[in-house]
């Protein structure tokens, strides 16, 4: 079973190459792009862990269910049940930070809620009274639909073609629903700490795919990039529960935001060297990121035909397995 714990090992491992990976190819892509690679990496690595602890974690299952004494897979075996309990307290504690984390985006969007309630709407705009300066938008509660929140103090601190900015920046948000692409990130985290690393990565990228909507909307990227440095500097995104900011355009480095919005408008990678370069990141963290998920569904495969042989019978879908376990002298 030696062959089992390497594969495990690989697929445990296999995230951390793959966020460096992820995080330099998004870096290289138009904002959208980059925005669904992190996403995307996030969810596959964190769906390949999952799997490999599943896989660890059903070797006694498995035995029971195919009639084989327990005491017989340890003999084989004799680590079976220290690493399947193990692999079990693993899962348990990623659902716990799961629900937990998940009980968190819900307080806090509940919270947002009733602090927008005085509001005073504008169609798809709540202009909330008061000195505070912010701006944020407000994904749909319980069948009600998302809102922009504007505070009275941004609305007197930016000038009407700023406030256009501002208000196209946050309905981008909502309408590229990119609270869905945060908050599945933010959940992968909590499956494999190698995750937590794209968090800040798809922030910025967010913000700069809301800020690319911005700038078409208005026609204008210099006052798009003055825009948002004004806000910016009129006040700052609060945090307001457990490090997870809502969406706001004064979040992320805003520098780094102004100074893309003052370049041409993003797109593909051009030139050789370049479309090179971001193809072979590309392929890279897909490459990574499957391989997680086939070496997990390997665990799971090389676990079955281990009982099988212990039986005495092998099944037709383990015969490669066989194969991979002759070459390999198990």
């Amino acid at each position: 079973m030696t062959l089992v714990l390497v594969l495990v090992l690989l697929v445990l491992a296999l995230p951390w190459p793959a966020a460096v990976i992820a995080r330099r190819l998004a870096a290289v892509l138009p904002p959208r792009g980059a925005c669904w690679t992190l996403a995307g990496a996030a969810l596959l690595l964190a769906g390949g862990t999952v799997s490999a602890l599943i896989g660890l974690f059903h070797v006694p299952f498995l035995a029971s269910l195919e009639h084989l004494p327990l005491r017989r897979v340890m003999e084989e075996w004799p680590a079976a049940v220290p690493v399947a309990c193990a692999a079990g307290v693993v899962m348990l504690a990623q659902l716990v930070l799961l629900v937990r984390r998940w009980a968190t985006h819900r307080s806090l969007l509940k919270r947002a809620w009733l602090a927008a309630e005085d509001g005073i709407e504008d169609g798809d705009v709540l202009v909330v009274p008061g000195t505070d300066v912010d701006a944020f938008a407000l994904p749909g509660y319980r069948g009600r639909r998302g809102q922009v929140v504007v505070t009275s103090g941004m609305v007197r601190a930016l000038k009407a073609g700023e406030r256009e900015v501002l208000l196209a920046h946050e309905r981008a948000h909502l309408e590229g629903r990119h609270h869905l692409l945060s908050a599945a990130v933010d959940l992968a985290a909590m499956v494999h700490p190698a995750v937590r690393g794209l968090r800040e990565a798809l922030a910025l990228h967010l913000e700069r795919w809301a800020d690319e909507a911005a700038a078409a909307v208005v026609g204008n990227r210099r006052v798009a990039a003055a825009a948002i440095a004004r806000a910016a500097l009129a006040g700052s995104a609060r945090v307001r529960a457990d490090g997870y900011p809502l969406l706001s355009a004064t979040s992320g480095p805003v520098p780094q935001r102004v100074e893309a919005l003052l370049l041409p408008e993003p797109s593909a990678p051009r030139g050789g060297v370049r479309r090179a370069g971001a193809l072979s990141m590309a392929v890279a963290v897909s490459a990574v990121a499957l391989g997680s998920l086939a070496l997990a569904y390997g665990l799971h495969e090389y676990v079955e035909f281990a009982a099988r042989r212990l039986l005495g019978v092998e099944s037709g879908c383990s015969s490669l397995w066989s194969a991979v376990n002759t070459l390999l002298g198990q």
